[in-house]
């Protein structure tokens, strides 16, 4: 039988916080970053490679071209992007599961781009599709989980020019949640475009928001061609382009959270006014990644205060924008699902939740620094997510919560537990997981004594064996089936 937890999320298909945010930026600093994220923009401007077509459209509406590199006169790019929406909805297959990007909402996704997945019966290794579709199954199967992804792994058994179909194809029938479109290449973006059409039909797509697409910037300061191509297709089409820097602060940003903060913004501005150059009101989300590095050894670190301090600032400065926020949720650098894994990952989770991102990505699934998606780890962060979306509910004060019948019925020295109002309210009083033990300590030796890794390992074979495969007409299946086989021909000839 499904949890409580997870029964009871299946109502709302999004999370709207009643709760306030967390800023860790006041007033002076806002105006000094977002001076010195002018300056940037002004004085030392962005590169935008390889696509002659972008520069012309800068250039037609005044801002200062050289060669590639692009500069913006101080409030240029904030006057383009006040056509963007403040909110929006991306819709899903099945329209009770579209979501609300913006305002209080809050949308928790799976990870995206591991190339590695991992599990306790057979350990660390390269991600098959088979892997995809079972993680695209766990997660449509997790109520905590809002959004199907994107890459939620890479699989390496199938070609790459072909690999977006089967991904789209996956997400489209193993799930009816909302997902990602494909970005390394425009004809990639333009077929999930086109598979869209057939779930959903041509003019709903044409005039609503079904994708939802991630473009980084190769900090600092330049966006690419391939990025910039997948940014055009999807505005041009008025889907969703989230633009989101990816930096490791201390190589791809100076070392320090303030300076980070204003190159971030000035390339989320430039990259978004383009979007809105290309069409006006198409929907577009400030996204980030930011991880410091360890200058010790070079790697990536999360969970760190740096991060979460990067958030609680970041966000306030896409809300003064009017863009919704997109950051990350649950990253560890620890290889296993481990107490590492657990700390690092409540911590960077928690700041996404208190600082009120919007589209909360990462939000299960990560070991190794994005590298590797757990099996376990999925289950195990749907349940924090489960939990902390129980957290910005906010606090019931109305006339039953206050409970006033039940001290009467009581009286001094007496329990609760079987007063009327306990049995009233008792299933939905207080947030229980799944995953958690709460028992004695011989109720859970009786019990075989197991790590909470083995009992998520349990809940994963469990939710992969009841997994039902949402509706679908067989008329849209066989659509899709035949779509995939002809573009697999066209992309590969006789080699598919």
């Amino acid at each position: 039988m499904m949890a409580r937890a997870e029964r009871s999320a299946l109502a709302s298909p999004f999370v709207t916080r009643r709760i306030g945010i967390v800023s860790l930026i006041d007033e002076e600093a806002l105006w000094i970053i977002e001076r010195n994220a002018d300056r940037i923009l002004d004085e030392i401007g962005m590169e935008f490679r390889g696509d002659p077509e972008t520069l012309e459209i800068f250039r037609k509406h005044g801002a200062r071209v050289d060669g590639e590199r692009v500069r913006f006169d101080p409030g240029w790019c904030r006057d383009k992007i006040r056509n963007a929406p403040r909110i929006f909805t991306q819709h899903a297959r099945n329209a009770a599961r579209s979501v609300q990007i913006g305002g209080d909402a809050q949308v928790f996704c799976p990870s995206f781009g591991p190339p590695f997945v991992h599990d306790i019966e057979k350990g660390r290794r390269y991600a098959t599709f088979e892997d995809f579709k079972a993680i695209t199954k766990l997660h449509y199967s997790l109520a905590a989980v809002n959004h199907s992804g994107g890459v939620v792994v890479e699989p390496v058994d199938l070609p790459v020019p072909v690999r977006h179909l089967h991904m789209a194809h996956a997400h489209l029938t193993h799930s009816d949640k909302p997902f990602m479109g494909a970005v390394t290449a425009p004809e990639r973006a333009r077929d999930t475009i086109e598979m869209c059409k057939l779930a959903m039909g041509t003019g709903f797509v044409e005039e609503n928001c079904v994708l939802y697409s991630v473009v980084n910037t190769n900090a600092p300061l330049v966006m690419d061609e391939t990025m910039l191509w997948a940014l055009k297709e999807y505005a041009k089409s008025g889907q969703c382009t989230v633009v989101s820097p990816f930096v490791l602060g201390g190589a791809m940003s100076p070392v320090s959270v303030a300076a980070t903060l204003a190159q971030v913004l000035a390339e989320v501005m430039a990259c978004v006014s383009l979007i809105q150059l290309i069409r006006p009101g198409a929907p577009a989300v400030f996204g980030t990644f930011f991880s410091p590095l360890s200058l010790r050894t070079g790697a990536p670190t999360f969970g760190t205060p740096e991060g979460t301090q990067f958030q609680m600032c970041a966000k306030t400065l896409a809300d003064r924008l009017g863009l919704p926020f997109h950051s990350v949720g649950a990253l560890t650098a620890s290889k296993v699902p481990d107490a590492q894994a657990g700390y690092e990952s409540q911590s960077q989770l928690m700041g996404a939740v208190l600082a009120g991102v919007n589209f909360v990505i990462h939000a299960t699934g990560c070991l190794e620094g994005l590298l590797t998606t757990g099996y376990e780890k999925i289950v195990m962060d749907a349940d924090r997510c489960a939990a902390l979306q129980r957290f910005v509910q906010g606090i019931d004060f109305s006339e039953a919560a206050q409970a006033m019948d039940a001290f009467a019925e009581i009286g001094p020295g007496g329990h609760f537990l079987g007063a009327r109002h306990t049995q009233e309210h008792f299933e939905t009083a207080f947030w229980l997981g799944d995953m958690s033990d709460n028992g004695t300590y011989e109720q859970w030796v009786a019990e075989g004594g197991m790590w909470e890794h083995e009992r998520a390992s349990q809940k994963v074979r469990r939710l992969l064996n009841e997994y039902e495969a949402p509706q679908m007409d067989i008329a849209v299946r066989e659509a899709l089936n035949d779509f995939v086989a002809r573009r697999t021909k066209e992309i590969t000839g006789d080699k598919a």
